[in-house]
């Protein structure tokens, strides 16, 4: 229980730290932000968990495949945004479309034998 705990300590921290060095550096804190720190972590706790690096090299490897999608949220929300829609109208968008994104990358690998 105290290895779950300090996992959630960890990952929420880093969360934290990053919204905070943003709010007052917002390159600082875009760049801390644009480092796959969630992927990393979660590698990481999943070397530790099985102590077997195959589950990081798979997770590893599909997460290659949703990166392209993932864009469309970054390039959404802005525009939403200087268009005039709210903040949380804009996210709900932009999520939506970055959610629908990934399920057609993933029906579109599919299509070509690729199974993510």
């Amino acid at each position: 229980m105290a290895y779950y705990i300090t996992k959630l300590i960890i990952t929420a921290f880093l969360i934290v730290f990053i919204s905070e060095i943003g709010k007052r550096y917002s390159l600082a804190g875009a760049l801390l932000a644009a480092v796959p720190l969630v992927s990393i972590l979660a590698m990481t706790w999943m070397y530790i968990d099985t102590n077997d690096s195959s589950s990081a090299v798979e997770f590893s490897n599909r997460i290659i495949w949703l990166i392209a999608p993932s864009m469309i949220l970054f390039i959404a929300f802005p525009i939403l945004i200087k268009n005039g829609i709210g903040f949380y109208p804009s996210m709900f968008i932009s999520v939506s479309m970055t959610i629908l994104a990934y399920y057609g990358v993933i029906f579109t690998l599919e299509k070509f034998g690729i199974k993510i």
